[in-house]
């Protein structure tokens, strides 16, 4: 059972987050989106799974210096145009993203993270 956590190093939730696992002694492989750029066709298959709203973070800085057209093929829901910004602005997706097998999870939330990772409290 293999399990990433993508992020950036140094976003305050992506430090909870790998805090939380190694309190619960949960191996995993950190991926900094910024240091290794994420393939395009996982970043389709992200956004098929999950969908825009989960995975593009409309509250961060990155977001706002977006232009309006560039928002406005997001909130459509094109699909190349959010692959491809997430690709050239990879601190647009909501971090951190959890990724075990085929399944994935958004943002950090300890009671989440546990159901999905399917832990006894």
């Amino acid at each position: 059972m293999s399990l990433s956590v993508y992020g950036i190093t140094n976003c305050d939730t992506v430090r909870k987050a790998r805090k939380w696992l190694e309190q619960h002694q949960i191996t995993y492989r950190f991926h900094d989106v910024r240091v290794e750029p994420v393939a395009s066709t996982t970043l389709s298959t992200w956004l098929q799974q999950l969908g825009a709203d989960a995975l593009v973070n409309k509250r961060s800085t990155s977001w706002r210096e977006l232009t309006s057209a560039q928002q406005q093929s997001v909130k459509q829901g094109d699909n190349a145009a959010i692959v491809a910004l997430l690709q050239q602005y990879p601190t647009l997706m909501k971090r951190p993203l959890l990724a075990q097998e085929d399944r994935y999870l958004t943002g950090f939330n300890s009671t989440a993270w546990q159901q999905f990772l399917e832990l006894t409290p």
